[in-house]
């Protein structure tokens, strides 16, 4: 003779000695295929449902820009134009002024690493050529690797434009490379400040909007490159992202033990590129869900729904409500996200009532 299934209240659930996803199941029940009637309804039900379960963990961070690096001013003088905080340089640009002249920004891999003059050759000559070009100095310009009179001329123009001195040549403190335009984070020097070779003056970053973020060191799987994201922005907004990779503290004091730190702080990169984070107020805190694991389309119930099954065979099952009967159906388990946990069994299908515990 088949033995009734029960579903008991929570009061009187005992624990099944198993956890499965990470979450301890209660429950107690008779063997599959036990069937009952009338009074042995559950106290309420639920649908299977056909989902995607993930697993995350949320945390606060902060929106920032990528590539933070220093400038430095290459030649001694005086600081007579300060970096606005927050303004994107774009290729042409002055980034601030030095003895009443302006530092331009131009574009290229290659750092401004001596004067450039007539006669010169080398990589350096090239992207300077480019940008006078894209700049619309190059009527007379031959772009390659030599400084030849076309570059020459290309270079007065440009230092007529720029009310500099028409030297013809280009000094180590006239101009910055960078790869691309960038936004001035902090002015490191302020108006009037006097800068020697070497000392900072500004510090920059890519337009490229990033939201850094602490994990604890117990979180390392969610650091991996490229792990999704869903980053809820200090508007409200959210806007899918992922990881790019760990970074510095910016917090951490100078000459403090970097095994120190009790956190791992990680960049994500927002997938909008910039527009993702236009208008943001970088003052106010967002928040970063890592999704760590995903199953998607799979078959779920109310974690509260699964039933520990008695006897030697074990296991789990569900109690399916068909009408003023139910039956115990064993099924699998797997992930659990959100109250919901995965089952699967060949008799699971998408709609079935099942009975829940009571709260």
């Amino acid at each position: 003779m088949k033995r009734r299934a029960t579903l008991l209240t929570l009061g009187a659930l005992t624990l099944a000695a198993a956890v499965t996803g990470g979450v301890l199941l209660l429950g107690h029940g008779d063997g599959a295929g036990a069937s009952g009637r009338g009074g042995d309804l559950p106290p309420a039900t639920a649908s299977v449902v056909r989902t995607d379960l993930a697993q995350s963990r949320t945390v606060d961070g902060r929106l920032d820009f990528s590539q933070r690096r220093t400038v430095k001013s290459a030649v001694e003088g005086t600081v007579t134009v300060a970096a606005p905080e927050g303004r994107t340089v774009a290729m042409g640009q002055a980034l601030y002024e030095l003895n009443d002249k302006p530092v331009t920004l131009l574009y290229g891999p290659v750092p401004m690493f001596r004067e450039m003059k007539s006669g010169d050759r080398g990589s350096d000559v090239l992207q300077l050529e480019r940008n006078l070009r894209d700049l619309g100095y190059g009527s007379q310009l031959y772009v390659d690797t030599r400084y030849d009179e076309g570059t020459e001329a290309a270079v007065k123009q440009w230092q007529k434009s720029l009310n500099r001195d028409t030297t013809g040549r280009v000094g180590r403190g006239d101009v910055v490379f960078q790869p691309g335009r960038v936004k001035v984070v902090s002015a490191d020097a302020a108006l009037a400040d006097q800068v020697g070779p070497d000392e900072p003056v500004l510090t920059i970053a890519s337009t490229r909007p990033v939201v850094r973020a602490e994990l604890e060191q117990t979180d390392g799987a969610l650091t991996s490159k490229g792990t999704k994201v869903e980053v809820t922005l200090p508007s409200g907004k959210t806007a899918a992202g992922r990881v790019a990779g760990t970074v510095r503290p910016e917090t951490a004091a100078a000459g403090a033990d970097a095994s120190a730190e009790d956190g791992i702080t990680v960049e994500v990169v927002l997938d909008g590129g910039a527009n993702a984070a236009s208008g943001e107020d970088t003052r106010k805190p967002a928040s970063v869900k890592f999704v760590s694991e995903a199953h998607k389309g799979v078959l779920a119930v109310p974690v509260e729904a699964v039933v520990a099954l008695r006897g030697e065979n074990g296991g789990y099952g569900l109690q399916v409500v068909r009408g003023t009967t139910t039956e115990m159906v064993r099924v699998e388990t797997g992930m659990t996200a959100d109250g919901q946990i995965e089952v699967s069994g060949p008799d699971l299908r998408e709609g079935l009532k099942v009975g829940v515990a009571a709260s």
